[in-house]
């Protein structure tokens, strides 16, 4: 089955289940066209909270990228000198 035809299966459950709804008197609200309107709705809103996670994901990784600098300059100011003496007494100057 091609999802095409299961597209078409769904929305006409909708458009059935809307009538019946409307019918008893219950809501008119259900209907494909509210149900297109919740789902565009509702992807609009987990796109937003994906950039958010990755704006986060982004931060956190600079944060780490700057702690991994900042410790490395650090290791090299501090053992630059100690590896150079320990350098010229293995060469014997």
């Amino acid at each position: 089955m091609n999802t095409q035809k299961l597209l078409n299966m769904a929305l006409g459950g909708v458009d059935s289940l809307g009538f019946r709804l409307d019918q008893l008197g219950i809501t008119g609200k259900v209907n494909r066209h509210n149900i297109a309107a919740f789902l565009m709705a509702e992807q609009w809103h987990l796109e937003g909270e994906w950039d958010s996670i990755q704006a986060r994901v982004d931060r956190r990784r600079s944060q780490f990228e700057q702690i991994t600098h900042f410790v490395e300059t650090r290791a090299d100011a501090v053992l630059g000198p100690v590896l150079k003496r320990v350098n010229r007494f293995r060469t014997g100057q």
